[in-house]
């Protein structure tokens, strides 16, 4: 056997390792996107509270109200027509999970914000969902250029599991602070911390600070 021989089978023994055996930890470059303590998923993993509600688009409403100065509702047809914006962004879960360059399409949070007008005293806004959840999110942080109620997932329609029809996309938290099943945006003045908030987790959420619990 020449040294070409040798060369060639060893070139297929490591493609054949790598392809069995898929690298764990992301590149330098990728690495640097991480936050401490997260890892890059395989897959889209799936957490929620164990109840998915039924999509029925003839019943189906989104309400945006409390301190706002034009409350409102739309009905599916009327949410849908509404500017959609196209972006792709990181998601971390607070499980330590990441997912890099995730295609959400939907519609801008400052979009709502614009049409409903939050009043001057307003400083958080409560996300409300079909199955009871709740999350709290600072108003300054839910304008952020990347902040959107999703309804499309990879440019398809957003599956149940995901929270579909339509869930909140807040990149800079831990996506606890994205609620799945979304129906209602509550703006209001002061702090009323959400489900997981109330059972431990951090107030704030900020992936990059690792403010999983509280204390952290």
């Amino acid at each position: 056997m020449d040294d070409s021989d040798t060369k060639t089978k060893g070139l297929l023994r490591l493609m054949e390792h790598r392809r069995t055996h898929p690298k764990t930890q992301p590149p330098d470059e990728e690495r640097s996107r991480l936050p401490p303590g997260q890892r890059l998923a395989q897959g889209f993993p799936v957490l929620d509270l164990g109840i998915h509600p039924v999509f029925d688009p003839k019943t189906w409403r989104l309400k945006a109200g409390g301190l706002a100065a034009r409350p409102l509702e739309w009905n599916w047809d009327e949410f849908a027509a509404l500017p959609k914006t196209v972006l792709a962004a990181d998601f971390h879960c607070v499980t330590g999970w990441s997912k890099f360059d995730v295609a959400w399409g939907g519609v801008l949070f400052s979009h709502i914000a614009a049409l409903v007008e939050p009043l001057p005293v307003a400083a958080h806004v409560v996300q409300e969902s079909a199955d009871g959840y709740t999350t709290n999110v600072p108003l300054k942080d839910m304008l952020g250029p990347d902040v959107l109620l999703a309804y499309e997932l990879d440019g398809k329609p957003l599956p149940l599991e995901h929270g579909g029809p339509v869930r909140m996309v807040v990149p800079r938290l831990y996506a606890w602070k994205s609620a799945k099943f979304l129906t209602g945006l509550r703006f209001v003045e002061h702090d009323d911390p959400g489900y997981w908030e109330r059972r431990g987790y951090h107030n704030e959420g900020d992936p990059w600070k690792s403010q999983r619990y509280r204390g952290d």
